[in-house]
């Protein structure tokens, strides 16, 4: 069962739209790059989040995606994604707006980029890069432990 608010409504979260705000694939070694392996490639992945506040109820999450795959120094290719979505959500205590923001929403709008990207490296030449489920739950850990340490109490403010 839902918790209720004080005012005795519900929290809700709505996606109100998701679309790609940037996207780019680099294959600057083709066609040379596209031929067969003696090993695979080294493939390395970025993922990072961020909330951008649109008014009181909306939120703008960011979920930058990075794939880049090099054979010794050798660059295969470069695949950035920027994929968004705009949330609504209501009834919920400002307290818990910053785990529901850097969780949740990227959360949901994780399958949706992976696929973006998975299409991407393979309409490029390459087989789709198909990047493991993200626990945005130790992301968002990794980030406060890592914003507490920059803090001159240890603590965020």
């Amino acid at each position: 069962m839902a918790d209720i608010n004080e005012d005795g409504a519900q929290p809700n979260l709505t996606v109100l739209i998701q679309y790609v705000k940037d996207l780019s694939f680099e294959n600057p070694g083709a066609p040379r790059s596209l031929g067969p392996r003696r090993q695979a490639p080294n493939i390395n992945i970025g993922i990072n989040v961020s909330a951008n506040p649109l008014d009181e109820e909306d939120f703008e999450i960011e979920l930058r995606l990075e794939g880049r795959a090099t054979d010794g120094d050798q660059v295969l290719f470069v695949a950035e994604l920027l994929y968004a979505g705009v949330f609504r959500i209501t009834n919920v205590p400002k307290e818990n707006l910053p785990p529901l923001l850097m969780i949740e929403c990227p959360r949901l709008l994780f399958p949706f980029a992976r696929q973006i990207l998975a299409d991407l490296t393979r309409n490029g030449g390459f087989p789709p890069l198909l990047i493991d489920p993200v626990d945005f739950t130790a992301l968002y850990r990794q980030r406060l432990m890592e914003f507490a340490q920059t803090q001159p109490s240890g603590r965020p403010s």
